[in-house]
């Protein structure tokens, strides 16, 4: 069994303008109240998919191959900070990654669609293309003030751009550490080299 996601993968140099963006919050924020992500694991996770039998990784790579043929690479765009559910009540801090041609939506779909019975029933709920900094857990009122007010700040920050040009299926190894992610497949979208 294997604990696994798709995702696509965030370029070096974005991943350092991210992390110095999560080192100022890290200034700012008490160490009790926030667990930050390890910027070497920096993701844009397009579905989960929780635990899944390793027999059925040879189908499950099938069905996100045929599902990725014929979508394009996507130029995408990293920019600005938020909070799920929002910054009143800060639960996930996270970096909006979007694209102008909403083809990220798009590609997030069809990936759901074509894994839903591997992950069973998929959530309803709309997708944000996001890079998730840090898991907050019993912040109090005047830190979440704190962080709306960097969060504010941020609204025009900027932390880079690329195409996106794969997929991958990931694995993830919960431990003492955190998650250790490991890619399990690679998935090329058309045009890229990947």
């Amino acid at each position: 069994m294997i604990r696994a996601f798709l995702a696509l993968p965030i370029p070096e140099a974005v991943k350092m303008e991210i992390g110095r963006a999560q080192d100022e919050l890290r200034q700012a924020l008490p160490k009790h109240c926030v667990r930050w992500t390890r910027r070497e694991q920096f993701h844009l996770t397009l579905c989960f998919l929780g635990i899944v039998a390793t027999t059925r990784v040879p189908e499950l790579t099938d069905a996100v191959g045929a599902a990725g043929r014929g979508i394009p690479a996507l130029k995408l765009r990293a920019e600005r900070l938020g909070c799920f559910p929002d910054l009143r009540f800060p639960r996930v801090i996270w970096v909006w990654v979007h694209d102008d041609a909403d083809q990220l939506a798009a590609l997030q779909k069809v990936i759901a669609q074509a894994t839903v019975k591997f992950a069973g029933s998929q959530s309803e709920k709309d997708f944000t293309g996001h890079v998730t900094i840090a898991r907050t857990h019993g912040i109090k009122r005047p830190h979440a003030q704190i962080l709306g007010s960097l969060a504010h700040r941020m609204t025009g920050r900027f932390f880079g751009e690329w195409t996106a040009d794969k997929v991958e299926l990931m694995r993830s190894d919960l431990s003492s550490d955190g998650a250790r992610l490991s890619v399990v497949a690679i998935f090329p979208l058309q045009g890229s080299d990947a």
